[in-house]
């Protein structure tokens, strides 16, 4: 049977168009495996950036960051990823870095070449320059004798400390907004080595330590936003005038160990650092405390210097002052102003040590909690000295020329706060009657004591520490029941004194006994019996022999960690070296035998 001509050419039609759809659709499946094979092959290097390799010796544990810190390279290592951020080289041999070698690494953000070999001459400028991510960069302790004359404007902090650096360039450190801490500590850097604005154009410096260097005069336009300065160690004679007038965010100013007088500054070279807190003019020329001083200061140092009185009015307006140290000067009391620490009512701390004060110097700050005015010319204490003084918690008063006479009995009647007292080194005879019964350690040591008063130590439930050593002291110089009262005691120093035997009656709290240096001959059972939780006793120097030292004694003392009972002062017989020898050489041939 024929078939109709229509229904066959149909079919051809659609057998054509089925035929021309699935190679359409197989080129597309086709193309869409091409292209996915020409994605992958870009992504490395421009979607999902990778470490590629990591030099020899080298660690590349975090993505961008290479670590060849202290493996001993000699040369800047060549084969580091494009995509490398951070850069450790520090603690190497490194002598140079070139142009060529920083060149490819543009996404560098740290590097650190710290404690190499670096010179100047070995450290191309234009090398930085193209490195427009840097932000950290550290060459400190290298051979540098200039920075580099170009640094990236996207530095945050540089490190050139520990070089020898005589030079710094106009666009070292300028034009760089976003710099915040510069470190130019120990270099040979002198006033003609610094361009004039060192600074231009960089507002954000917060730090800047130029200490250890060969400054004679502190540089002037410095960034307003400065709150950390340091210019310690250096050859200082003068602070020009208004040098820190613009400084209204500096918080700590260290200058000390330079050659500033009170002529190399003037009224208001401190009076607009309106935040200073920190001021350390210590070991200088000075020879007043200088004027115009800011309100906002807490820790004033000024030790070590030659100033040798205080006026009326320079310390009173600095109204925060918390602490000042005036050790190491030459202050004699007759020049300190009656008046000159009035209305200080935040000073809690004052060091007057090591001057020529041949008294307990007038109107001193009544909220004082430590007073130290040890080794001063100090004589006398007297009845009033001390009276105003009622939240004193801290007295030194050691090692001036105090004499039992001379020390009013009531001179620490006011002084019901004070926890530690230092009275030694004068040339006491009698422990002082009317200490305060807030104490908690007492020093007397260095004295030429040789009675303790009738309760003296009375009602001292407190104290915890006794230093006595080095005085004249016997057990005839105690009264009975001496120690009885001291319910707290835990240490107690009797050495270097002329003891003849152990104190009886020790409290029961005591843990440490120091008698070396004296004269005890002997130690019965009964000498520890009162002191059950006695864990270090010291006996060495004193007149023990072998058989004055009863071995019950110290049965008992279950806490007992330290017993030092030899050498002691008295030398052995020849006879007594056979002994020893003789019975040394018996054991030696009893275990042979063995």
């Amino acid at each position: 049977m024929a078939r109709p001509p229509g229904l066959l050419q149909a079919l051809c039609v659609l057998m054509v168009g089925w035929a021309l759809v699935h190679c359409q659709v197989g080129r597309e499946e086709e193309v869409e495996e091409d292209g996915v094979e020409e994605e992958e092959e870009r992504t490395p290097s421009t979607v999902e950036p990778e470490m590629t390799h990591c030099p020899e010796d080298c660690s590349c544990k975090a993505e961008g960051a290479v670590d060849c810190a202290g493996v001993d390279l000699s040369e800047f290592p060549g084969d580091l990823s494009e995509n490398t951020r951070q850069l450790s080289l520090q603690n190497n041999q490194i002598r140079e870095v070139t142009v060529e070698q920083l060149s490819r690494l543009h996404l560098l953000e740290t590097l650190n070449l710290q404690n190499n070999r670096l010179t100047s001459q070995g450290l191309e400028d234009e090398g930085f320059e193209m490195l427009d991510r840097l932000s950290y960069l550290y060459l400190a302790n290298n051979k540098l004798t200039a920075a580099p004359r170009l640094l990236p404007s996207s530095l945050v902090s540089a490190d050139f400390a520990a070089n020898q650096l005589t030079k710094v360039y106009p666009n070292t450190f300028g034009q760089k907004p976003r710099l915040k801490s510069v470190y130019l500590h120990n270099n040979k850097l002198t006033d003609a080595g610094l361009p004039e604005n060192m600074f231009n154009g960089s507002d954000s410096v917060e730090i800047l330590i130029m200490s250890s260097n060969f400054l004679r005069y502190v540089p002037k336009n410095l960034p307003s936003s400065i709150y950390r300065l340091h210019f310690k160690n250096n050859k200082l004679e003068k602070i020009p005038h208004q040098a820190f007038s613009s400084l209204s965010q500096l918080r700590e100013l260290y200058l000390q160990n330079n050659l500033l007088s009170n002529d190399g500054m003037d009224n208001e070279t401190f009076s607009h650092l309106s935040s200073l807190e920190y001021l350390d003019l210590s070991n200088n020329n000075l020879s007043a405390v200088p004027k115009g001083l800011p309100r906002g200061l807490v820790l004033l140092h000024l030790e070590k210097n030659s100033i040798h009185s205080i006026a009326a009015d320079v310390l009173t307006p600095v109204r925060n002052l918390e602490y000042l140290l005036l050790h190491n000067n030459k202050l004699r009391s007759r020049n300190i102003h009656h008046m000159a620490f009035q209305g200080l009512k935040k000073l809690h701390t004052l060091h007057m040590y090591n001057n020529l004060l041949e008294r307990v110097p007038r109107g001193l700050p009544r909220r004082a909690k430590t007073l130290m005015l040890l080794h001063n010319l100090i004589s006398e204490i007297n009845r009033n000295d001390l009276a105003l003084l009622y939240t004193l918690t801290e007295l030194n008063l050691s090692y001036n020329k105090i004499t039992s006479p001379r020390m009013h009995k009531e001179a620490f009647r006011k002084l019901r706060l004070l926890e530690s007292l230092d009275l030694s080194g004068n040339s006491l005879h009698v422990l002082p009657v009317g200490l305060p019964k807030s104490l908690q350690v007492l020093k007397v040591k260095d004295n030429q004591l040789n009675s303790i008063s009738d309760g003296a130590l009375g009602s001292m439930s407190k104290l915890r520490e006794i230093n006595l050593s080095n005085n004249q002291l016997k057990l005839s110089s105690f009264y009975q029941g001496a120690w009885q009262g001291l319910s707290s005691l835990t240490v107690l120093d009797l050495s270097g004194n002329q003891l003849s035997h152990v104190p009886v009656d020790l409290p029961e709290t005591l843990e440490y006994l120091y008698l070396q240096s004296n004269r005890i001959s002997s130690v019965p059972a009964s000498a520890f019996e009162s002191t059950p939780n006695i864990k270090g006793i010291f006996l060495r120097y004193n007149r023990l022999s072998a058989n004055a030292v009863v071995e019950s004694a110290f049965s008992h003392l279950m806490n007992l960690q330290v017993l030092d009972v030899g050498p002691t002062s008295t030398r052995p017989t020849h006879e007594d070296d056979l002994e020893e020898e003789t019975d040394e050489e018996e054991e030696e041939i009893e275990e042979d035998g063995q």
